[in-house]
C-alpha cells in the first residue's frame, strides 16, 4: 500500500486493551522501542486499570474500555482482551478513529475478519494482526533465506506448539465461551509458519481430540499447498510436544529445535556442505518487533503493514475456520451456520 502523509507525529502514543498476561508482556516490550510512549491503559475494573498503570508508568487508567477508546491522545490500541472480545473491540477503535494492533486470533472466524478488514480500509485507518513470530529477527532471516533458495524449493514443512496445561474448565485455555482450545489459541502458530514459507492451503485434513469441555485439546493438521508441498502441524494443551520446526527443501533443511515462534537459532543443513549455525539473539520478549513495526507504519502514513498484511490475516482465519468445520466445532459467542 502506497505511502500517504502521516497525520501521526513522534511518539506515538499507545493505549492497552486489557490487563492480563499478555498486556503485561506487550507494555514490557514498549519500553525497548523508538518512537512509542504507553499512554493509557483500559480494563473492566477500575482498580486493575490503576495498578496496570503504576507497574508499566502508564499516566492513564480506565475503569472500562469505553474511556480508552474515546481518549483523544491515544493514537494506536494494543487489543488484548479475550479471543471472544477482539472482534467488538477491534470495531470501537476503528470506527473511533484509532489504529488498532489486535492479538491473535484476530477474531473468531471468517466473517468477522472479513469486517474488521472492512472497516479498517473504509476509514483508513492502521489495523495488524499482533502475529509477532512475523517480525522475530531469525523468522524474518529464515524467509529471506528460504526465498533466496538456500535449500532448493521447499516441499514439507514439520512444526508443532504444545503444552501440558493443568485441566480447568473455566479457564480461556478450556472453556467453550471463551472460544479456548488449542487451534485458536497456539494451533494458529504452526498454522501460520506454514503459510508465510508456503502460502494458503489447497487441501486440508485434520482430527482433534475433543475434550470433557469441549474444544480441542489436541489436535493435527496436514495440508498440501500449490505445487504439491506439505504441512504436517499439530498443537495441543494437555500434550507436551518438541515445540520445534523443520523446513525440508530440495536441496537441505532447516531445523529450528526450540520454540520455533520466537526462536534465536536455526541450524541450515545443505547437501554436501558442512552444517550452518545461526543466531539472532534479541533483548526483551520479542513483542517490541511488532510494536516497532505498528510505529514505523503510522509515522510513513500506511494504513497496512505490508510483513503482515490484512490479507494474510484473513487467508489464515479461512485455514482456521476449515479445520473446525471439519470437527464441526463452533462457539457459542459466533453466529455461523456453515464453517465450511
Amino acid at each position: 500500500m502506497p505511502d500517504q502523509t502521516s497525520r501521526y507525529t513522534a511518539p506515538i502514543r499507545w493505549g492497552i486493551l486489557g490487563t492480563g498476561m499478555i498486556a503485561a508482556e506487550f507494555a514490557k516490550a514498549l519500553a525497548l522501542v523508538n518512537n512509542g510512549l504507553l499512554l493509557g491503559v483500559g480494563s473492566r475494573n477500575q482498580g486493575s486499570a490503576d495498578q496496570f498503570a503504576e507497574t508499566f508508568g502508564a499516566a492513564r487508567a480506565y475503569g472500562d474500555y469505553a474511556g480508552l477508546v474515546n481518549d483523544p491522545d491515544i493514537d494506536v490500541v494494543y487489543i488484548a482482551t479475550p479471543h471472544t472480545a477482539h472482534f467488538a473491540n477491534t470495531l470501537s477503535c476503528l470506527k473511533a478513529g484509532k489504529a488498532v494492533l489486535c492479538e491473535k486470533p484476530f477474531a473468531l472466524n471468517t466473517a468477522q475478519v472479513t469486517q474488521m478488514i472492512a472497516q479498517a480500509r473504509q476509514a483508513k485507518v492502521f489495523l495488524m494482526e499482533a502475529m509477532w513470530m512475523r517480525f522475530i529477527p531469525l523468522i524474518a532471516e529464515l524467509q529471506a533465506r528460504v526465498d533466496a533458495g538456500v535449500i532448493g524449493e521447499v516441499r514439507m514443512i514439520q512444526a508443532d506448539f504444545g503444552f501440558r496445561a493443568p485441566f480447568d474448565p473455566s479457564s480461556r485455555l478450556f472453556d467453550p465461551a471463551l472460544a479456548g482450545g488449542a487451534l485458536l489459541d497456539i494451533g494458529i502458530y504452526p498454522l501460520a509458519f506454514a503459510s508465510l514459507l508456503l502460502g494458503e492451503p489447497e487441501d486440508i485434513a485434520s482430527l482433534a481430540s475433543l475434550g470433557s469441555s469441549g474444544v480441542d485439546e489436541q489436535s493435527g493438521y496436514l495440508l498440501r499447498h500449490k505445487g504439491g508441498a506439505l504441512s504436517v502441524l499439530a498443537s495441543a494443551l494437555r500434550t507436551q510436544t518438541s515445540m520445534s520446526a523443520w523446513v525440508y527443501g530440495t536441496r537441505g533443511r532447516v531445523h529450528l529445535p526450540k520454540q520455533f515462534w520466537r526462536g534465536q537459532e536455526l541450524t541450515i543443513y545443505r547437501t554436501g556442505q558442512e552444517p550452518e549455525l545461526m543466531h539472532k539473539p534479541y533483548p526483551g520478549n520479542g513483542y517490541q518487533f511488532e510494536a516497532q513495526e505498528v510505529i514505523d507504519c503510522l509515522l510513513a502514513g500506511k494504513t497496512e503493514s505490508a510483513t503482515m498484511p490484512l490479507d494474510d490475516s484473513l487467508a489464515l482465519m479461512r485455514t482456521m475456520d476449515r479445520i473446525r468445520g471439519q470437527w464441526n466445532l463452533s462457539f457459542p459467542a459466533e453466529q455461523i451456520t456453515d464453517l465450511t
